[in-house]
């Protein structure tokens, strides 16, 4: 809220005309945008509204790959919108509805065009109603690898980064829409279901099983995920907060990976001493094994993890990496795909402070050992859509904190850290974001020390 101050004015003109009513302005209908207008990804996402929710009641059937879905849309119009997109690969869309009244739409691609009854105006909250179904496939990047729903032989799981959730459901599929995440999934019986958020009430008839799941918090829908099949859920609190870890059956339960995704709790709450309060209503961890996934990411209050980075040993540094992404990355979201510094940087230097907690290597061993031979010819600040999940926007990320640590000084530093993640909590930010921030909390101008070590191609000297 903007106030305005009139100097000297200490009630209403009694003299002054009264105001004269502006006319009112027809609306002006266009189509929403086919793509959110990302510098990296411009098809990625969608214009001309803003999602608060996603409630989505889908049954999914192993023996067939099928899965059939009603997705419940809540958004508002940022724009007057005669028709608008949402993002869907690989499935058929059915009947489409707006506020209940039947609206007409189209398959381009991987979009879902919707023609509402009746236009939108700016400002207005809508509900869109579809029903959708077939059989869900990944989305493949010739750099950055595929993501979105796998099939396994008893169940499935839906996955990826930066692309995932429109191989599912009808998404605004861009980070910089948060939204809340509610699921209804009906599985045969005797299969578990996974997801962000808490767990609801479960239901059984006719031989199915139907899980829900909710996620209260504005998540990115990269970070929505869903995982079926046979697993151990077990069900506990920390803090106060309910604790879900799921492993798969064909892992052993007192394994490295259980093991090391046991200790969930303990690795948060140190975080939670450099960073601030734990951002959710749940804590937990998914293992999956299956040798598609080579990798771990941050779904919202319940990473997982592929079996591979537990194999012959347990390793906590990758929960520390992913629980970190529950600050930066999940709470505090990236606006654009340019700026994924901000996730990987911190997380990476989040395994630096978790390796020195343990005594293991102190921070400045880790960033030692980076900074020698590193290649400096990407910038970190803009690695390029390819290189947007490369070494540039990990270590070179997490050198350039480590930098500013030793740039302002250990209490300005450790109070920004705290400071970020509690200003943008459930927001979306930019690099320049940062930089403000940074400056703030030094007292001092930082830009040729952000220039040198987020944009510049060359070896920046050691503060």
């Amino acid at each position: 809220m903007t106030a305005l101050l009139v100097a000297g004015c200490s009630g209403p003109d009694r003299d002054a005309p009264e105001p004269t009513p502006s006319p009112s302005v027809a609306p002006s209908f266009a189509p929403g945008a086919a793509g959110a207008g990302d510098p990296y990804f411009p098809t990625y996402g969608n214009g001309g509204y803003d999602v608060a929710g996603y409630d989505l009641q889908v049954a999914y059937t192993p023996a067939s790959g099928q899965l059939d879905g009603t997705a419940t849309i809540t958004a508002t119009a940022t724009q007057d919108l005669s028709s608008f997109h949402l993002d869907l690969a690989h499935l058929v869309a059915g009947r489409v509805t707006v506020d209940g009244q039947a609206a007409t739409s189209r398959a381009d691609g991987n979009e879902l065009v919707v023609t509402p009854a009746a236009g939108i105006v700016k400002g207005r909250a809508f509900t869109v109603v579809v029903d959708y179904g077939g059989k869900p496939q990944v989305l493949a990047n010739e750099t950055l690898g595929t993501g979105g729903w796998l099939r396994t032989k008893d169940g499935g799981f839906a996955l990826g980064q930066p692309e995932s959730a429109s191989t599912w459901f009808p998404v605004n599929d861009h980070p910089s829409d948060k939204a809340t995440f509610a699921l209804a999934m009906t599985v045969p019986e005797g299969l578990e279901v996974i997801s962000n958020g808490l767990p609801g009430q479960r239901s059984t008839a006719a031989g199915r099983t139907t899980w829900r799941w909710a996620e209260r918090k504005p998540l990115a829908s990269y970070l929505a995920f869903v995982v079926i099949g046979q697993y151990r859920v077990r069900t506990g609190t920390h803090a106060g907060k309910p604790m879900i870890i799921a492993l798969p059956e064909s892992l052993p339960a007192d394994g490295d990976a259980a093991r090391s995704v046991g200790r969930t709790g303990e690795v948060a709450d140190f975080l939670a001493t450099q960073f601030g309060p734990y951002p959710f209503d749940s804590y937990g961890a998914v293992v999956l094994d299956d040798d598609r996934v080579g990798y771990a990411l941050e779904t919202q209050s319940r990473p997982v993890y592929g079996n591979t980075f537990f194999v012959g040993r347990p390793n906590v540094t990758v929960i520390a990496h992913e629980l970190a992404h529950q600050w930066y990355g999940d709470s505090v979201t990236v606006a654009r795909w340019q700026d994924i510094w901000l996730n990987e940087g911190f997380a990476t230097y989040a395994e630096w402070l978790w390796q020195e907690h343990t005594g293991e290597r102190t921070v400045q061993q880790s960033f030692d050992r980076v900074y020698s031979g590193f290649d400096w010819s990407v910038p970190t600040g803009d690695p390029g859509p390819d290189g947007i999940f490369g070494d540039a926007v990990y270590q070179r990320g997490a050198m350039a904190v480590q930098a500013l640590r030793r740039t302002i000084g250990d209490p300005a530093f450790f109070a920004l850290l705290k400071s970020w993640a509690a200003e943008h909590r459930d927001g979306t930010v930019r690099t320049e974001d940062f930089i403000a921030a940074a400056e703030r909390a030094a007292g001092k101008d930082l830009g040729d020390f952000f220039e040198a070590w987020l944009f510049g191609k060359v070896k920046p000297p050691l503060p």
